[in-house]
């Protein structure tokens, strides 16, 4: 949970102070790691769980304020957007219960918000990534308004001196820029904190780094992003770039994003890691600190390293250190980050219980983790997992190439009982949470395979991108609502399919999005093959900048023809001048009667759907009839 009090806006002489605390603050922690004033002998756990709010139509709901208020509870927080929540749940020493406690404190949770946003006609979904957020979703409307936020936005701006470019390419490619931090909003995940001694630190960390790859693996959750299918988990590419600051102009220079997997193993303290983190990054936000953390440890004080924390707040790595205070007596943790929410409460605990047995395991069995593999190769593991999850080869210990799933099945499954049965864990909750991974990895699927099968099943029965996009999130939702986890889930049905798109009668649901565009400055006579090349009757005419200025029929272009025939040469005319400058338009939100109403008052057979000025879609007479042919057959 990040601190919200922060200056949104810091002169240089501030950002020079804040500088100053946090130099104080690395030399504090540097004394007390000498000093080993940190807490031994006992380990805990916590996590944190994010939620996406969505509306009775299964797209983004601005609700967080409200629920926030009437829900009244401090384990609930804000995220960076209005339509993300975030719990924030108790810790718990690591032994006997404490991971069924954990679940049970988050499904009583869980349900508290689902009774608040009820009364909103709201709904909550636990997944990687939302299928259903469109462009208008990531404005400034939906920004939470907090200083830190706002902060947040105005710096990665000026530090990057233009757009965020994204690009990302899987089974589809995605590429488009953006003006502000809330495609970082897109994501959601569950994060898993695990405390350790300062001498086992290094160690632990090492396993956390090795474990990653093969732990993302089996819970991916976020192939689907703006209709596209993309990566198994689609945060990792998202997130990097969503905060990158590197200027685009500095390409040669050897820099990393703030959101990273890391550079080498940690050679023997949490030290290294944050004095490369200040060495790498400057500072994105600041604060006042009123407190000078050197005096305090002198005065026998424990210092709560506040510009430390701040500015580890903002470097995001996967595996990420921590500095707490806790009744007087300070203790370091690893938050692993690499976990998306989802698909059930079960499920992530579920997660939860697979990294901690993993690092308990490997922490017993191990000595040396970078003696037996190379950190490169830990690197590479992440990236390939990030893009195919299961359906990739891990290069594991002593460099043995292995199947991802072999591996899980034959090793780390064992391993992982292992270790929560080394910390005294619950022999039911072991069986419970290890077997939700073990019949997942049996049956070779994880959330992002589920969704992408059902994705491309709801697509190939003539539903476009974005019906199939809500039709998939409401088939999530419903599998959700049942508790089962993910490898109970039944694929969708043909029948839930024609059920569930009745309830849908926006015009984004049913126009064509596979549209051919010109021009104002292309040649008539290309618009023409265009036309008849592809079968279609009607061109939306583009600006560069993808700004919807006109439309051209294939009537108009008969007209010019005529007009041409004896008197000049018709393939040189533009298409400007021929077009309809002034063309009836219909957002994506309006309603398919809508539509109607305009096409018949207007005499037209096709309607451009815009959205702020751009074209989103066409809306033809063609879609209409499909619609209702299916109503009809549907009926019969």
């Amino acid at each position: 949970m990040g601190q919200q009090q922060v200056n949104q806006q810091s002169s240089p002489d501030k950002i020079r102070m804040f500088m100053k605390s946090l130099i104080k603050d690395v030399h504090a922690l540097e004394e007390m790691l000498k000093k080993e004033m940190f807490e031994k002998d006992i380990s805990r756990i916590g996590a944190e769980q994010e939620f996406f709010l969505v509306d009775e139509h299964m797209d983004p709901a601005p609700l967080a304020m409200t629920l926030l208020e009437s829900m009244n509870d401090p384990c609930f927080t804000n995220e960076l957007a209005l339509f993300n929540l975030e719990a924030n749940l108790d810790p718990h020493e690591f032994t006997k219960d404490a991971i069924s406690k954990t679940e049970q404190q988050l499904q009583e949770l869980y349900k508290k918000l689902l009774k608040h946003i009820a009364a909103e006609n709201g709904e909550v979904i636990t997944t990687g990534i939302l299928p259903t957020i469109r462009y208008r979703d990531l404005t400034l409307d939906n920004l939470t308004p907090q200083p830190r936020y706002f902060a947040l936005n105005d710096t990665l701006g000026q530090q990057r001196g233009e757009d965020c470019k994204l690009y990302i390419r899987g089974q589809d490619e995605l590429s488009f820029s953006h003006d502000n931090v809330l495609i970082e909003a897109c994501n959601t995940s569950f994060q898993v904190h695990f405390q350790v001694s300062q001498q086992d630190f290094a160690h632990y960390y090492n396993i956390s780094q090795a474990i990653t790859a093969p732990l993302l693996a089996i819970a991916a959750n976020s192939p689907l992003l703006l209709g596209k299918r993309l990566w198994h988990e689609t945060r990792i590419a998202l997130f990097q770039q969503a905060i990158d600051t590197r200027q685009s102009n500095l390409n040669l220079r050897e820099s990393e994003p703030r959101v990273w997997f890391g550079s080498q193993w940690v050679k023997s303290s949490v030290l290294e890691l944050f004095q490369e983190d200040i060495s790498k990054f400057k500072v994105l936000i600041s604060n006042d600190i009123e407190t000078d953390s050197m005096a305090q440890l002198k005065q026998g004080q424990v210092p709560k390293l506040d510009a430390l924390c701040m500015h580890n707040g903002t470097v995001y790595r996967w595996n990420r250190p921590c500095y707490g205070v806790q009744n007087n007596v300070p203790h370091l943790r690893i938050e692993n980050r690499v976990l998306p929410s989802g698909p059930t409460i079960v499920d992530a605990i579920a997660n939860m219980a697979f990294f901690l047995g993993l690092m308990n395991g490997y922490g017993s069995r191990l000595d040396d983790v970078t003696k037996i593999m190379d950190f490169s190769a830990a690197k590479k593991n992440f990236d390939n997992v990030s893009m195919r999850s299961l359906n990739t080869d891990i290069v594991w210990f002593n460099g043995e190439v292995i199947p991802c799933a072999e591996l899980i099945e034959r090793e780390l499954i064992p391993v992982a009982r292992e270790g929560l049965a080394l910390a005294n864990i619950d022999q039911t909750d072991i069986d419970k949470y290890i077997g939700i991974i073990e019949q997942r990895v049996a049956k070779r699927t994880n959330g992002s395979i589920w969704m992408l099968r059902n994705f491309e099943k709801i697509h190939e029965n003539g539903y476009n991108h974005k019906i199939s996009s809500k039709l998939l999130v409401q088939v999530m939702h419903n599998r959700q609502a049942t508790g089962k986890p993910l490898h109970l889930w039944d694929d969708v049905t043909q029948d839930e399919m024609s059920a569930l798109k009745e309830t849908y009668k926006s015009v984004e649901q049913v126009m064509s999005t596979n549209i051919f565009s010109v021009r104002g400055d292309d040649l008539i006579d290309l618009a023409a093959k265009i036309m008849h090349w592809n079968n279609v009757r009607h061109l939306p005419v583009e600006s560069d900048s993808g700004e919807l200025i006109g439309v051209l029929s294939y009537r108009q272009i008969l007209d010019i023809y005529g007009r041409y025939a004896s008197s000049g040469d018709v393939h040189l005319v533009p298409v400007k001048e021929v077009m309809n400058a002034k063309p009836i338009t219909i957002t994506p939100r309006g309603s398919i009667g809508e539509a109607i109403k305009l096409m018949r008052e207007n005499l037209i057979s096709a309607l451009p759907v815009v959205d702020n000025g751009h074209l989103m879609g066409m809306m033809t007479e063609a879609e209409l009839f499909k619609e209702y042919s299916s109503l009809l057959d549907g009926l019969h």
